[in-house]
């Protein structure tokens, strides 16, 4: 049954929006202190947008035109954004953490007639560059430059210029939004690069409006929720989320700041929370060595509730009923352990749903038996984010859930899932070639990942560029194996598999500071560096003692041979990870291949 979506646009949704609760709470940014939310009505929220969209509107952006944001998560992120579409453009996203010669790349590709940048650093990363498309930056923060070669102003200026437009013409944005389309332009996500350059993605107002309505009808946003909205909004996952906050009239905090988030979550007590996979597993390593680090009474304690909860998980997810006496012993192992996590979360937690990555079934049984339930779910940049995720109501672990609304999707031959639907691309900006081959002869597009439909649940396999093929012929998927290690060892930051055209495998990884120097307390390695600690005998030791137990279950060609740990973290500014956290194989084995080298130097074990 096709889904209803009743709007012509996401400008069309948000005025709705607003006209249907203009005094209930819509977003909320942190108080000076952090001391919590400050907060905004949709009446508010609009106020300031429309002036945008004015303000805009006269400095010549017009239909489809696009105008670029460069800056972290935050409300004037939102109003931006709000304030491009409402006068009839197109958002170009560019993560904050992009380097010059990418953001110029980025500006120039999509035609941006305006740049958004959070602040003056921000703006002199386009400094010299020959953009003729861009008339003007808006300033988030800090004082504009009068001598800057594109003429700059603040966005305080910006809504002074909008409002006077507004007291002259007050039907002007209402007039805008009159001839927005679904088929229209709303936003030019450029993919973070796996491999590559970055491409820029167009994305229609029809598909973002789709998203908003699908994701409730699947029961995961409710008006009665408070969502705490941290993620890179120039990322598809969190755009998606802002179009169901505005269908459903979800109240959502929004803080880009990652390093106050688990601070923060006591403070906001949010009911919902979106993220990558990173977040939960710094979570999940966090307990799991707290309690270690515990040791004696606790750490028995700790390692029984987790068992009661996993035995309880596991007959839910058999369909078969809990026994009486495992619902007791459930009861006292949540008020011993888990209602300590769970106040750390915040203490309301609804629905935790995770994207962007794979997340270990490990992992996620870790929580569903905390009783934070994680719904898994799936989509690209190219397909709007949200495509599949698991019901709160229904969930079921290790897969991505269920297609949304009335997405179609089919598995290919080679086991390729193929979609197809409204939140689908329109193609790839300026590039046909790569558009035409994107798609089927009838119009589905190929995802590049490998799963199987499961009584209508999507398990995804692995990414089909990303299968390592040994040079004994054997198919490795590495993202399973290196999810299987998280889970595994709660040290663990990132890890990589190695062993495209080898005749093994072997893996790169590296350790999560905080966890590493609990774990160094009371040895004589406690108060060393990171890479002192990373590089002694001890940590190897210990690394391979979990590479042991990840390799007892796998087969003997997925084995791991050999592991490196490396000095330091991977990072974005080094190619090795993309704003969203994912992986960049290329980046990381072209900055460690002295170290991959080493890995197979001399004699080469047999598979």
């Amino acid at each position: 049954m096709a889904l209803d979506v009743p709007y012509r646009s996401i400008p069309d949704m948000f005025l709705k929006r607003v006209a249907a609760t203009p005094d209930r709470d819509a977003f909320a940014h942190p108080a000076p202190d952090d001391s919590g939310p400050v907060w905004s009505t949709w009446e508010q929220v609009s106020h300031r947008a429309k002036a945008i969209a004015a303000g805009l509107h006269g400095l010549g952006v017009g239909q489809e035109d696009p105008v670029a944001i460069l800056a972290n998560t935050r409300l004037d992120w939102v109003l931006a954004d709000l304030g491009i579409m409402c006068a009839g453009g197109a958002t170009t996203t560019v993560y904050p953490t992009t380097e010059p010669d990418d953001a110029i790349y980025i500006i120039a590709d999509s035609g941006s007639r305006v740049l958004f940048a959070e602040n003056p650093a921000q703006a002199a990363k386009i400094a010299g560059a020959d953009l003729p498309r861009l008339t003007h930056v808006v300033l988030f923060d800090g004082a504009a430059d009068p001598t800057a070669a594109v003429p700059q102003l603040t966005l305080t200026e910006l809504e002074e210029q909008g409002t006077r437009a507004l007291a002259a013409e007050p039907d002007l944005i209402d007039r805008l939004v009159a001839g927005i389309g679904p088929d229209h332009l709303a936003t030019l996500i450029y993919t973070s690069g796996t491999t590559g350059r970055p491409k820029g993605v167009e994305l229609l107002h029809g598909g973002w409006c789709w998203e908003g309505v699908a994701q409730s009808e699947v029961g995961l946003l409710r008006d009665d929720d408070l969502q705490y909205l941290w993620l890179p909004l120039s990322h598809s996952f969190g755009k998606t989320l802002l179009c169901g906050a505005i269908h459903v009239g979800l109240p959502t905090y929004v803080d880009g700041r990652v390093d106050r988030l688990v601070d923060l979550l006591s403070v906001v007590k949010p009911t919902l929370m979106c993220g990558a996979p990173r977040v939960f597993e710094k979570v999940y390593n966090r307990a799991v060595t707290t309690a270690r680090d515990a040791g004696g009474a606790k750490a028995k304690i700790f390692a029984w509730a987790v068992s009661v909860g996993k035995e309880k998980v596991g007959l839910e997810q058999a369909g078969k009923p809990v026994p009486g006496g495992l619902k007791l012993k459930y009861a006292v192992a949540e008020k011993l352990v888990f209602s300590k996590l769970q106040a750390r979360l915040g203490g309301r937690i609804r629905v935790l749903v995770s994207g962007a990555a794979p997340l270990s079934p490990e992992i996620a049984t870790f929580f569903a038996a905390a009783n934070l339930p994680i719904s898994e779910g799936y989509g690209l940049t190219e397909t709007s984010a949200g495509n599949f995720v698991n019901p709160p109501d229904g969930l079921r672990i290790g897969t991505v859930g269920r297609a949304m609304g009335d997405l179609e999707c089919r598995i290919d031959t080679d086991g390729e899932i193929l979609l197809k639907g409204r939140p689908v691309m329109r193609g790839y900006h300026n590039l046909p070639e790569e558009t035409a081959a994107a798609f089927t002869e009838d119009g589905y597009f190929r995802t590049g990942d490998i799963g199987s439909l499961e009584n209508g649940y999507l398990r995804i396999t692995d990414r089909k560029k990303d299968l390592v093929k040994t040079s004994g012929g054997k198919y490795i998927a590495p993202s399973h194996i290196e999810g299987m290690f998280k889970a595994t060892c709660p040290y663990t930051s990132q890890a990589v598999v190695i062993g495209q055209a080898r005749n093994f495998c072997t893996m790169l990884v590296t350790l999560d500071p905080d966890a590493i120097k609990g774990w160094a307390a009371g040895t004589p390695l406690e108060g060393r560096s990171y890479a002192e600690i990373v590089s002694s005998p001890e940590a190897q030791a210990m690394v391979d003692e979990y590479v042991a137990q990840l390799n007892a279950k796998l087969n003997r060609w997925e084995t791991i041979k050999k592991v490196t740990i490396l000095p330091r973290d991977l990072t974005i500014e080094d190619g090795e990870i993309t704003p969203s956290l994912k992986i960049k194989r290329r980046g990381v084995e072209s900055n460690f291949a002295d170290e991959i080298d080493k890995m197979y130097a001399g004699t080469l074990a047999e598979l």
